[in-house]
C-alpha cells in the first residue's frame, strides 16, 4: 500500500457484510467521497470478500434479514438499475479508490487473488490497512 497523502481527507471503509443493500450503501459512500476528491480505502473481510469473487460479483446477494420481503424487493430493483460493483468502478474512474482483500479472510475462505474480480486491487493485512487509514474507519 502507498503511504497516505499528507493533509488529505480520506474515507476508510471496512466491508464485512456481503448483502447487496450493504454493499450498495458502501459503494454510494465511496463514490461520493471519490467525487469530492477524497481518497477512498476499502478493506474487504469475510462475506463482503466472498461477494467480490469473479463468479459471484454479479449475483444476487440479497438483503439483510431486517429488510424483510419488501426491502429485499427494493434492493433487487435497485441492483437491476445499477449494481454496486458498477458504482465502485465509476468511483475508480473519477477518483482515488483502492480495494484491498483481507489476507486472513482469504485464507479462512480458501480464496486466492485469481478467484477475485479485477476490481480488487490488492491483498493485504489489517496492519497495512490501518497504516493507510488516516481518519475514522467505517464498518459496513
Amino acid at each position: 500500500m502507498e503511504p497516505p497523502m499528507e493533509g488529505s481527507d480520506s474515507l476508510s471503509l471496512v466491508l464485512f457484510s456481503g448483502t447487496d443493500d450493504k454493499l450498495a450503501a458502501a459503494a454510494i459512500l465511496a463514490a461520493g467521497a471519490a467525487m469530492m476528491g477524497r481518497r477512498v480505502n476499502v478493506f474487504l473481510q469475510y462475506w463482503a470478500l466472498d461477494s467480490f469473487r469473479k463468479d459471484r460479483i454479479h449475483r444476487d446477494h440479497g438483503a439483510v434479514p431486517e429488510a424483510g420481503a419488501e426491502g429485499a424487493r427494493l434492493v433487487e430493483r435497485s441492483e437491476k438499475k445499477q449494481s454496486w460493483s458498477d458504482v465502485l468502478l465509476q468511483a475508480k474512474d473519477v477518483g482515488e479508490l483502492r480495494i484491498t482483500a483481507c489476507a486472513k479472510s482469504m485464507e479462512l475462505l480458501d480464496i486466492t487473488k485469481d478467484d477475485l474480480d479485477p476490481i480488487v486491487d490488492e491483498v493485504g493485512g489489517v496492519a497495512a490497512f490501518m497504516a493507510e487509514a488516516t481518519g475514522p474507519i467505517t464498518f459496513i
